[in-house]
């Protein structure tokens, strides 16, 4: 991108965006580097917010002893998932009152879902 501005649109990332369509930033950190000859990386995967059981290492296991006694395997035996009973607001709740997290250190209900997804636990409503 940078060598095609510097040969046709005189170094000016403005026109190479009109011209081209392509992103003005972009072209002008590739004249920068071009000009400096150092290269600029973005370091990508260190962005945004880790995992939760990353922040917390011992979630996972605490987890584990409070779903574990509420869990049966798949009826049909068709998937390794254990189904539980117990919502996601109960886990959280469970996590306070009996492990001693704070509120503000827990993930929110939405995302306990989902955690307790990525651990193979389903939760199956209830018949009444």
């Amino acid at each position: 991108m940078a060598k095609v501005a510097d040969d046709y649109f005189h170094g000016s990332a403005r026109q190479a965006e009109t011209h081209l369509g392509w992103n003005r930033n972009s072209v002008q950190l590739g004249l920068h580097e071009r000009r400096t000859g150092v290269v600029c990386l973005d370091h990508y995967q260190g962005r945004g917010r880790r995992k939760t059981e990353v922040r917390l290492p011992n979630l996972a296991a605490d987890i584990r002893e409070l779903v574990e006694p509420h869990t049966q395997a798949d009826p049909q035996l068709k998937t390794t998932f254990a189904y539980t009973k117990v919502t996601a607001q109960a886990v959280l709740d469970a996590l306070q009152t009996t492990k001693g997290y704070a509120a503000s250190d827990l993930p929110c209900r939405q995302t306990m879902g989902t955690l307790l997804n990525r651990m193979g636990y389903r939760l199956k409503k209830l018949r009444k």
